[in-house]
């Protein structure tokens, strides 16, 4: 078969069944390859980085890996973005590129971008695990395996290969194989170094649990549940990871940080905390409540992580325990432990209990009164909170970069694993436009909700038109502030011109949807919140919310603020 034909159908046999992509003339030799795999559905986006953000939607919603084509040169460059947004949040996406031929590289051909004009390869290979242009189409099933390979081993990266056009049209006589099964389930733990946990809990009571992104890939959900009854203890996310523990949970103390729950903070920094184990996150600065000091307890922080690169980056020699592993692998040797192992931490247990039930009769949420405000211009955690009520338990919320953020982060609660998905690392605007369609393809049968900005529809709002061309419902909810809201809050005092720069008109988003095949529903009043997220659950097709909302309110960050403004650098 072409190689064309080899590649779609070893993404099929990988549990790809999307590919995101836009045409090119580098890239013509797929389009009839798509002829012979049926299985594979393309979609057609605005834009190159669309595409990626798309393929990432996918990955992260669908547990897998996320594919994306597009030409290499300007192609390529217009992904760099969402690839990077992949790369810092360990997203398995894998970006195809059409090149010229071999023979033809540095001749003056028109959008070459190999090594004999200025090597596009080199400006992808710092955001992903190998950048690689294959010479020789008898070696694209080797270069494809250790692609694959590469993006799920350890920490989770993007890959790109590089397809000349003469590799495109080769022939070649191997057959497709699934490459991923094995690798997506693999979990190790350092099980000797794990068992200091039994030192270090000794005397302690008051234990809680930080989950961090690096857990989503071992779906351990059912074994975190399990653990935190097992033993009483609670459970904090990072936002990252935020639908992990359901948040409903008696023992979920919600997210923990930046736009976080009153409940994690109160558990964590206010409680005079005995241990802390985290997993699989690196603790940076917004889920450390801005690296707090007192994020250490009486005895130290048990951290456990494939990688020990950034452990310590915060804390004195000593503070932290670090067991190199997967946190789904700890958590089940952690439910399995020996009762004589397990006696350490069941001792604590109906004190802990106590301790965690004290905790949760507080507020869950900040300023909760805003939750039900009837102001005009609207409340964003009205907004948010409208959305939340409406939508089915299993809703999936994809949470572009701004304000609004910060608003589902604390206002939306999440009840299952890969259900709150946002680009927590880089924040990129516009990128949860693109990622939302790549959600809903990995997830057909549950309601997918993208929060957006109007700052972010001006930067990606095109593609609204993939979404609805392609018959992937989406539901928009644009807070239309008039403002880039986190950049404007900070502007408000400083002048008249840094308040003018991030102001922006009241553009009507209903009637761009409208233009573009989706249907647009305009709200200016809280009680027309409800009715339009009914309709557009109803209408099962791709919705724009042009919600109309007030950008002088502050978003629910004050512990977060508060830890800045306390910091200060320290070797």
């Amino acid at each position: 078969m072409q190689g064309t034909e080899f590649l779609l159908r070893s993404l099929v046999a990988d549990g790809v069944d999307h590919l995101f992509m836009m045409t090119g003339g580098l890239v013509d030799p797929f389009l009839p390859a798509f002829e012979s795999v049926p299985e594979l559905t393309p979609v057609v986006a605005a834009h190159e980085g669309g595409a990626a953000a798309m393929a990432d939607g996918y990955a992260r919603a669908g547990g897998g890996v996320g594919a994306c084509l597009c030409i290499g040169g300007p192609g390529l460059t217009n992904t760099v973005t969402s690839i990077s947004a992949a790369y810092t949040d360990e997203s398995p996406v894998l970006l195809l590129t059409g090149e010229v031929e071999n023979y033809m590289q540095g001749l003056g051909l028109f959008q070459d971008a190999t090594a004999g004009t200025y090597r596009d390869t080199e400006i992808t290979r710092p955001i992903t695990i190998q950048s690689y242009s294959i010479p020789d189409v008898r070696l694209l099933h080797h270069k494809y395996r250790f692609a694959v390979k590469s993006m799920l081993d350890g920490a989770r990266r993007p890959a790109h290969l590089s397809i000349p056009r003469d590799v495109q049209t080769g022939d070649l006589d191997v057959l497709p194989a699934p490459v991923a099964p094995a690798l997506l389930n693999s979990m190790t733990l350092d099980q000797d170094v794990a068992k200091q946990l039994w030192t270090m809990a000794d005397g302690a009571t008051r234990i809680a649990i930080i989950v961090g992104g690096g857990v989503i890939a071992d779906d351990a959900t059912n074994d975190l549940i399990s653990v935190a009854e097992k033993f009483a203890l609670p459970i904090a996310t990072t936002e990252h990871a935020k639908g992990l523990m359901p948040e409903d949970h008696p023992l979920a103390l919600g997210v923990f940080g930046y736009a976080g729950t009153p409940h994690a903070t109160a558990a964590i920094l206010e409680s005079d905390l005995d241990l802390l184990i985290v997993l699989g996150s690196t603790l940076n600065v917004r889920d450390s409540m801005y690296w707090s000091e007192k994020l250490v307890p009486k005895h130290g922080l048990y951290s456990v992580n494939i990688s020990a690169a950034h452990i310590g980056c915060h804390t004195l020699p000593g503070q932290e325990h670090f067991v190199r592993g997967h946190g789904g692998a700890f958590l089940r040797w952690l439910r399995e432990a020996s009762d004589s192992d397990a006696a350490t931490l069941m001792k604590s247990k109906a004190e802990r209990l106590s301790w965690v039930d004290g905790i949760r009769k507080g507020p869950r949420f900040y300023d909760i009164e805003n939750m039900t405000s009837d102001q005009k211009r609207i409340h964003p955690a009205r907004m948010v909170a409208e959305c939340r009520k409406a939508m089915p338990r299993h809703a999936v919320a994809v949470v572009d970069s701004g304000a609004h953020r910060a608003f589902a982060a604390h206002y939306w609660e999440s009840y299952g694993p890969r259900e709150f998905i946002t680009a927590s690392n880089l924040g990129p605007m516009g990128w949860g436009i693109g990622a939302g369609i790549g959600a809903k393809a990995a997830r057909p049968d549950q309601p997918v909700v993208v929060f957006s900005g109007d700052g972010c529809f001006r930067m990606h709002g095109m593609e609204v038109q993939t979404s609805a061309r392609f018959g992937l419902p989406v539901i928009y909810c644009v807070s239309n502030n008039c403002a880039l809201g986190n950049v404007y809050l900070r502007a408000v005092g400083k002048g008249a011109i840094p308040e003018r720069l991030n102001e922006a008109p009241d553009q009507d988003f209903a009637a761009f949807a409208r233009a573009l095949g989706a249907e647009g529903i305009t709200v200016e009043a809280p009680d027309e919140l409800a009715p339009a997220f009914a309709k557009a659950l109803e209408l099962n097709k791709t919705v724009v919310i042009d919600v109309k909302t007030d950008r002088t309110t502050k978003t629910p960050v004050s512990p977060y603020q508060q830890g800045a403004e306390a910091w200060s650098y320290r070797e």
